[in-house]
């Protein structure tokens, strides 16, 4: 089920023809917005950006982007300059709102295929890119931007290395609210014993809640920065949320499962193809009691090959045991 929240293009939005589970037509504040939706279960939101108050102070937008899951949300520009020159869609994207339309057109073919960042890193400008190319309904065309600044991906290291240089690993939650945050804190703590670390989350402020000077809060269009500072570190971890942006800094990354049946069945409801796209890729199933054959049966069932099992933890304790050996087969020796 869908929300859509509209004003000026409130007739324009009636006839989409997707169910709708909740309404609301008129402007409204940011904040209100995020209240009402942060924890409201939905698959898709249609947002008018003139249904949000002083929509072109970008901040406003920049609010929407930490609190809310951008991936289901679907923006519908107001077709003026203010909204679609290069700036401020350039802007869009380092805040991790990739799908954004002009028309129903373009609403439509990005509700049935929704934009990753690869899609719209031809608006990205890093440096002045020039004016980018769009299709007649809103949509972008595929075209990497030959000048998005990557950190060069580093050479790798095998599984019994001491990784001399800067090694970048990224955890992303697959099921919402997977622990990525304090499973990242639980590392860190560890990983700091004998190598110097960084940690870095994206459009997100938990880490604050921790208090450690070296976990950094930051957002997608600093990332790049925040790493480019701690390129001194042995190991930089990186809670990538929905930023692909970090995604692509990160040399290898985490995906998080939590294997309850609630959450796999959310996941379904809303991105079938979710574990699909996750074959070959290094899983961990976090804060799980699943048996060994339990384990085997969740591998058959999904085909994806289980890299660790992550028993729940207390993060308080002063040694975990159950991540040293999560880093030991990430290729940690020293521990």
């Amino acid at each position: 089920m869908n929300v859509i929240i509209a004003n000026k293009n409130q007739l324009l939005l009636e006839n989409l023809g997707i169910d709708i589970i909740k309404e609301m037509n008129g402007e409204f504040d940011v904040d209100e917005i995020i209240s009402t939706f942060q924890n409201f279960f939905y698959q898709r939101m249609i947002l008018d950006i003139t249904a949000i108050k002083n929509y072109t102070n970008i901040t406003n937008l920049q609010k929407l982007s930490i609190s809310l899951d951008m991936e289901k949300v679907i923006l519908l520009l107001d077709g003026t300059e203010q909204t679609t020159n290069p700036k401020f869609l350039s802007d869009l994207v380092s805040m991790g709102i990739y799908n954004f339309a002009k028309d129903v057109e373009g609403i439509q073919y990005l509700y049935n295929t929704p934009n990753s960042y690869r899609d719209v890193a031809h608006l990205h400008q890093i440096g002045n890119v020039g004016m980018p190319a769009t299709s007649p309904t809103g949509q972008v065309y595929n075209q990497p931007n030959p000048q998005a600044q990557y950190i060069a991906p580093m050479e790798s290291t095998s599984s019994t290395s001491d990784f001399s240089g800067t090694r970048i690993i990224g955890i992303k939650n697959v099921t919402k609210q997977s622990g990525a945050s304090t499973l990242i804190y639980m590392m860190k703590k560890e990983l700091s014993k004998n190598y110097s670390v960084a940690a870095i989350e994206v459009d997100k402020s938990d880490f604050s809640y921790f208090g450690e000077k070296d976990m950094i809060s930051t957002i997608t269009s600093d990332v790049g920065a925040i790493i480019n500072k701690n390129k001194d570190k042995n190991v930089i971890l990186i809670d990538v949320n929905n930023s692909q942006v970090a995604e692509g800094y990160c040399q290898e990354i985490l995906y998080l499962i939590e294997p309850s049946i609630i959450k796999l069945q959310k996941l379904m409801a809303v991105n079938a193809p979710a574990l699909m796209n996750l074959r070959d890729k290094k899983v961990v199933l976090n804060q799980s009691l699943l048996s060994e054959s339990e384990i085997s049966d969740f591998e058959y069932e999904s085909r994806l090959k289980i890299f660790y099992n992550l028993v729940p933890l207390n993060e308080r304790n002063k040694k975990l045991p159950e991540i040293n050996k999560l880093l030991l087969k990430l290729g940690f020796t020293k521990q």
